[in-house]
């Protein structure tokens, strides 16, 4: 654990410390990985959407006629993503804002019209089902209804308590948090899109910033078995008193790496893009494999380019995190970029 924390903590200052890619790219990157997201989180359950079917609903999305319940649950489940990044600085944990944002992720839903925002009044413990539809039996039993306000306010007071004291790292805090919550299921329905919603959440108010241009819910897609075995193995130490948070956390923080590196690959994908887009910008990547820096009069001299045109280039090579701009005006000079994908 300690391990693949300290990789996503060295992604997360590297993220931060500089940017990689420009506006427009980063833009794109963040629409492929919501419609990813919103894709996934439902399918894992039950949703039968593909990721084309959900860009072009959501192309749509004023019209606000729906043909069916997936749909209902796509643009729920993309007015609270919307919400969490745009307004995650001011979305503490609380029962309040976990609440509101129910309210938001079924708010196009009819059936659901009556429960939204409220916790549940009716049993829901979690049922295998087979091949007909038919219950098989009760894979694990979540709070009661009358448990569920007392169980849902320790929960919120521990997160609280635990970015307090500081005592535990944020990612085991959301891990723990997101295992607890689906524990406890305190909806009647909508409870695993909304803990997505939430791990995003507080993925982004912990300085993960990086988060919204990976999809996290595809990763868990793609390993949904083992994303049920590690959380009902954990979920069934819960009440005993020696609760096995190894399982689960392991996963967890194996999903986060996966998002971190298929992040990685998509912006070496966009890095290699503008690189290959020009052969004056290949020409100046390769004088900075026999040099520490270049200057633009160096980089016009050896290319034999045009001034306008290379300085051009070189800014794209900027935004794309290819280059480095060091000083101001005759003295600009440039470095290979900070930030380089791993292998």
């Amino acid at each position: 654990m300690l391990k693949l924390i300290a990789s996503l903590d060295e992604f997360k200052g590297q993220w931060r410390a500089f940017k990689r890619l420009s506006r427009d790219q980063l833009s794109q990157l963040k629409k492929v990985a919501t419609i990813e997201s919103i894709g996934s989180s439902t399918r894992i359950e039950g949703s039968k959407l593909s990721d084309q079917q959900v860009a072009t609903l959501l192309s749509g999305l004023k019209i606000q006629e729906f043909r069916s319940r997936d749909e209902e649950e796509v643009a729920g489940y993309a007015a609270a993503m919307d919400m969490v990044f745009e307004s995650f600085e001011h979305i503490s944990v609380t029962e309040n804002h976990i609440r509101q944002l129910h309210r938001t992720l079924l708010q196009y839903s009819g059936k659901d019209e009556r429960h939204r925002g409220d916790y549940k009044s009716l049993d829901n413990h979690v049922a295998a089902f087979d091949e007909h539809g038919k219950e098989l039996g009760i894979v694990f039993e979540t709070a009661s209804p009358f448990e569920t306000p007392f169980a849902m306010k320790r929960l919120v007071d521990w997160v609280i308590e635990a970015e307090r004291d500081g005592d535990l790292h944020p990612l085991l805090v959301t891990g723990i948090f997101v295992v607890w919550f689906l524990a406890i299921h305190p909806f009647q329905d909508g409870n695993g899109r909304l803990s997505r919603v939430l791990t995003t959440l507080l993925l982004l108010r912990y300085g993960y910033s990086y988060v919204p241009y990976a999809s996290l819910e595809s990763v868990i897609e793609e390993n949904k078995e083992f994303y049920y075995k590690a959380l009902r193995k954990t979920q069934s130490t819960l009440r005993g008193n020696t609760p096995d948070w190894g399982s689960w956390l392991v996963y967890f923080l194996r999903c986060l790496v996966r998002q971190k590196e298929n992040l990685n690959a998509k912006i070496r994908i966009e890095q290699n893009r503008v690189e290959a887009s020009s052969p004056l910008a290949a020409a100046v990547i390769q004088m900075l494999d026999d040099t520490d820096r270049i200057t633009l009069a160096e980089a016009v001299k050896a290319t034999g380019g045009n001034r306008n045109t290379l300085k051009a280039k070189i800014s794209e090579l900027v935004d794309a995190g290819l280059l480095t701009r060091h000083g101001r005006g005759r003295g600009v000079y440039y470095t290979r970029g900070k930030f380089e994908p791993e292998n």
